[in-house]
């Protein structure tokens, strides 16, 4: 038997993914509307608003199924119950890089990862070699710049 896949998320990544699924299903109906009134004006082989409005139908219907797979296998973590010496997801990290500059990042969900305000998925490069690790712990991620080297500072759970 084939087991689900958890994906864990932090409760505003759960927040912003439902209401995105509420937006997309109260955009569902306007699609239908529109597909109907694009058929209403006659030859639909070179009807381009019909074309249109079904291939913007059949994103909002995947993309409707995308979200509530990801809700229906939402663990939703909350980091500030969260404690211990080691990197866990919903840590926030902060390293030194290799001129002793820190930089702080967020370990979070895919859906949530945004790296300009500090928050990296932790299936990303870094996030999968942070976890585990604890202050003063070495770090070398391989990027497409090249490689870069870290030094575990400080981990918060805020």
């Amino acid at each position: 038997m084939a087991t689900v896949e958890k994906m864990p998320m932090l409760a505003e990544g759960y927040e912003k993914l439902h209401a995105d699924l509420k937006r997309l299903k109260v955009e569902r109906p306007q699609i239908v509307d529109a597909i109907e009134e694009a058929r209403a004006h006659g030859d639909l082989s070179e009807n381009a608003e019909y074309h249109a409005a079904k291939e913007r139908q059949g994103q909002i219907e995947a993309h409707i199924a995308d979200i509530e797979d990801k809700l229906s296998r939402a663990q939703i973590i909350d980091p500030t119950e969260l404690s211990g010496d080691k990197i866990v997801f919903g840590a926030t990290v902060t390293l030194l890089d290799e001129d002793e500059k820190p930089v702080k990042y967020q370990i979070v969900g895919q859906t949530e990862a945004d790296a300009k305000t500090g928050r990296i998925s932790y299936n990303s490069p870094l996030g999968r070699a942070l976890i585990g690790r604890r202050v003063d712990d070495e770090v070398e991620v391989s990027v497409p710049a090249g490689d870069r080297y870290y030094l575990v500072n400080k981990i918060e759970f805020i």
